[in-house]
């Protein structure tokens, strides 16, 4: 199994959010790589306003199958990436990287087609932007619309923060797949990580359970 303290801890310093793409930041277009079908989700333009003024880092952190399943080349995501910087930036944000997975082991594609340690549940993507970035996964949160990606950000490390907009259809629960908290979209998941962070700033502490209204 990845461990989490992929940097040393010296060179920890900076907190992130590591956010879903599909049906978390953007409507959910299935396997879309077209720029002009990319939309924001419902709150994801606030939540990007909110958090464009705190000091966490921004990181996109997404599932693409569709390259190993032959659906698109890899290299259509660069033109992906370019489209989310600029949504971003239009909130007044940074998006300081993104991460693909583009494997599935049932993949048509030789080169993807394989198991790894990168697609959701796995934690590797985030593992790679924590080594990368020196992020300090503790301090951290993902949030994402199912439970692979509550997954993904516990076994690494992160709170978690589930969005409970009806995505999720195959309730399996462990104890790596329980979110820190819920929320109904990711205005409210940006609003809680930002309250959460002013409780611990003034030495308070709890959020576990909490669930957004």
């Amino acid at each position: 199994m990845l461990t989490p303290s992929v940097t040393p801890a010296d060179t920890l310093h900076q907190s992130a959010v590591f956010i879903d793409k599909d049906g978390t930041l953007l409507e959910d277009v299935p396997y879309n790589v077209d720029p002009q079908h990319m939309r924001f989700a419902p709150g994801a333009y606030e939540a990007l306003c909110a958090l464009a003024c705190c000091p966490f880092r921004l990181f996109v952190i997404s599932n693409q199958s569709g390259v190993a399943l032959g659906r698109f080349d890899i290299t259509a995501l660069d033109a992906v990436e370019a489209k989310l910087r600029d949504m971003f930036a239009s909130c007044g944000a940074t998006l300081d990287g993104v991460y693909w997975c583009p494997h599935h082991p049932e993949g048509s594609v030789p080169t993807y087609a394989q198991s790894c340690d990168c697609r959701k549940p796995a934690p590797g993507m985030l593992l790679r932007a924590a080594r990368e970035h020196g992020i300090d996964l503790v301090t951290s949160w993902f949030v994402g619309d199912i439970l692979d990606d509550v997954e993904a950000g516990n076994v690494a490390g992160c709170k978690t923060i589930l969005l409970d907009n009806g995505h999720e259809t195959v309730w399996r629960r462990t104890q790596t797949r329980i979110p820190t908290a819920y929320a109904r979209d990711l205005h409210r998941a940006a609003l809680m990580i930002l309250h959460y962070q002013e409780k611990c700033s003034a030495g308070a502490s709890g959020l576990s359970g909490q669930a957004a209204q």
